[in-house]
C-alpha cells in the first residue's frame, strides 16, 4: 500500500469521523475537506489514479463540495432531512469499507530484492525463426515470432528503474485470464523492477552462464522477473521467452497483441489420448522456441545481434528452467547437447513416450499439490467413485494419467542418478512458483496459491534454484543439494520415496 493513498483513505475516515464529532464545526470540516483534496491531488501527480480507490476520490471530491458551500453560505446551514442524511452516512460507509477492501485485496507491490552483489539490467528481444511456420496462428505473417526479456548483472546503474511490466496495455488481458474485470490490474502498471534498461554489463567477469526461461500456459515472461533478477545478481544472464499464443498476451514492437490461441487444443470433450497427443504437439513448439532462442544468442554473443551483451555470455554453460507446461519445456529442451542442467517448477512432463534418458543432472521442485499427486502413484493409491465424482474424471482416464505418472517418476528417477533431486514445498499451491503470488491476497484465499507466506516461498525457490545451478554452472555451492536444511523447513526432499 502506497504512502499517499494510505493517507488518503484515513482523511476520508477522518472527515466521516468529524461529521459526527463537529456537528457545528464548519470551518473544521472545510479545512480538513482542504486537506484531503491536497492529498489526492499528490496522490495522482506522484503515484498515479488507479481504479481501486474510485470510492475513495469521490468521498474527497464530496466532502469538499459539502463543506466548501456549508461554510461559504451566508444562511448558515441547512437543515437536511434525517433520512437523507443517514442514508448518505451509510452510503459512504459503504464506500469506505469497499475502498479499504479493494485496497488490500489489489496492492500496488513491491517484487522483493535480489539478493546477489550485481545489480540487474535488462533487455528486450524481437526474434523471427524465418525457419519456421507459425500453426497457432497466421496473422503474423506466418513466421514464429518471439519476445524474449532478458536480465543480467551491470557495472552501474543510473537512473530508474524498469517498470515490472513493460507493455501495459496487456494488462486488460492478465484480468481476463484470472476472470477478472478488464480494468481490474491496470495499478500493476505503476509496479517497478529492479532492473536498469541498457545497462552495461559488469567487468567483474569476462563472461556469464547462460539461463533460458520458460512461463507456463496462459502466463508471461514478466512474471517470472522475480527469479530472474535475482540470478542475474548472482553472476547470470537470464532469458526468460514469452511463448508466443501461449501467453495471455505478448505485445510485439509494432503494437500488435497476439493472445492465447493453444487453448483450443484442449477441449474437455477430448479422450486422454488426443489431450495427449495435442499436449505434446504444443510441447514441440515450445521446445523449438528454446532452442532457436539459443541460437539467437549465439548470434548476440558474436554481434550479428546488436545488444550489451555482445561477447560475455558463457555459451559453454548453459542453464535452463520453467513453470508448469513450461517445467515439461525446460525438460524436454535439455536434450540439446547446449544446455548443461536444468530445473523443473511444478510441471508435469510431456513427449515422454519418444525421450530417451536424459542423463543429464535436473532439479524438481514441486508444490505439495502435485507431491501428492506423485505420491499417490508412488503409492499404487486407487481412486474412489467419490473422488473421481468430485473431480468430474472417469476411472479409464485417471488410469491412463497415473501411467503416465508413471513414465514421468522414471525420467525423474534417472536424472537423480545423474546428480539431480526432486524436492516439494510445503504449503504451496501451482502458482507459488511465479510473481502471481505477489499481485493479491485473495489469490491465497482461493487456493489459488497456498498458504505459505509468498516472499517466503519466493525466497526458497531461488535459494534452491541458485544453489542448484551454482553447482553445475559455477563449479561452486551444491550445499542444499545434499538434503535437509534447517534453514529450509519447509522444503522436502522425496528421492527416498522414490
Amino acid at each position: 500500500m502506497r504512502l499517499f493513498e494510505l493517507l488518503l483513505l484515513l482523511s476520508n475516515i477522518g472527515l466521516f469521523a468529524l461529521t459526527f464529532l463537529l456537528k457545528k464545526g464548519r470551518r473544521t470540516v472545510f479545512v480538513a475537506s482542504g486537506i484531503a483534496t491536497l492529498l489526492l491531488v499528490i496522490h495522482w501527480t506522484v503515484e498515479g489514479y488507479r481504479v481501486q480507490l474510485f470510492f475513495s476520490y469521490c468521498i474527497t471530491i464530496f466532502f469538499l463540495a459539502i463543506s466548501g458551500y456549508s461554510y461559504f453560505r451566508k444562511n448558515g446551514p441547512q437543515k437536511i432531512p434525517r433520512f437523507m442524511l443517514g442514508s448518505a452516512y451509510t452510503a459512504i460507509a459503504v464506500m469506505l469499507v469497499v475502498t479499504a477492501g479493494l485496497m488490500y485485496a489489489f496492492p500496488v507491490f513491491n517484487l522483493p530484492e535480489p539478493t546477489g552483489e550485481f545489480k540487474v539490467g535488462t533487455q528486450t528481444f524481437h526474434l523471427v525463426d524465418t525457419n519456421r511456420e507459425e500453426i497457432f496462428d497466421k496473422a503474423r505473417e506466418g513466421k514464429r515470432e518471439l519476445m524474449v526479456q532478458v536480465w543480467y548483472p551491470v557495472k552501474v546503474g543510473t537512473g530508474k528503474y524498469a517498470p515490472f511490466i513493460p507493455d501495459t496495455p496487456i494488462l486488460r488481458y492478465m484480468a481476463a485470464n484470472y476472470g477478472l474485470p478488464e480494468f481490474t490490474l491496470q495499478h500493476l502498471k505503476y509496479g517497478s523492477s529492479h532492473a536498469y534498461s541498457g545497462a552495461e554489463v559488469s567487468s567483474a567477469q569476462t563472461s556469464y552462464p547462460l539461463i533460458l526461461a520458460n512461463p507456463g500456459f496462459g502466463s508471461s515472461m514478466f512474471l517470472h522477473t522475480s527469479q530472474a533478477e535475482n540470478l542475474a545478481s548472482h553472476g547470470y544472464i537470464v532469458a526468460v521467452i514469452d511463448h508466443t499464443y501461449n501467453t495471455f498476451a505478448t505485445e510485439f514492437p509494432d503494437g500488435q497483441i497476439t493472445t492465447s490461441t493453444t487453448n483450443v487444443l484442449f477441449s474437455p470433450d477430448d479422450d486422454y489420448r488426443t489431450g495427449r497427443e495435442n499436449r505434446d504437439k504444443l510441447g514441440k513448439v515450445l521446445t523449438a522456441d528454446v532452442a532457436f532462442t539459443l541460437d539467437q544468442f549465439e548470434l548476440i554473443q558474436s554481434g550479428q545481434i546488436p545488444s550489451p551483451l555482445k561477447g560475455r555470455i558463457d555459451l559453454g554453460h548453459v542453464g535452463v528452467f520453467g513453470h508448469s507446461i513450461g517445467g515439461a519445456t525446460a525438460y524436454d529442451a535439455s536434450y540439446d547437447p547446449r544446455i548443461t542442467v536444468g530445473v523443473d517448477l511444478d510441471g508435469g512432463l510431456y513427449r515422454l513416450r519418444e525421450s530417451e534418458d536424459l542423463r543429464k543432472p535436473f532439479l524438481f521442485i514441486n508444490s505439495e499439490s502435485y507431491f501428492e499427486e506423485l505420491n499417490r502413484v508412488i503409492n499404487n493409491r486407487v481412486y474412489t467413485d467419490a473422488e473421481l465424482n468430485r473431480m468430474g474424471s472417469t476411472r479409464q482416464w485417471m488410469d491412463q494419467v497415473t501411467e503416465d505418472k508413471k513414465l514421468e517418476l522414471e525420467r525423474m528417477r534417472e536424472t537423480v542418478d545423474e546428480g539431480g533431486q526432486i524436492l516439494y514445498i510445503e504449503n504451496t499451491e501451482h502458482l507459488n512458483f511465479t510473481d502471481v503470488q505477489f499481485i493479491s491476497p485473495v489469490f491465497n484465499m482461493l487456493g489459488i496459491t497456498g498458504k505459505i507466506v509468498p516472499e517466503r516461498a519466493n525466497s526458497v525457490i531461488n535459494a534452491y534454484m541458485l544453489d542448484f545451478f551454482d553447482m553445475y554452472l559455477k563449479n561452486q555451492g551444491g550445499i542444499l543439494m545434499k538434503g535437509p536444511d534447517s534453514r529450509f523447513p519447509e522444503v522436502k526432499f522425496v528421492t527416498s520415496l522414490l
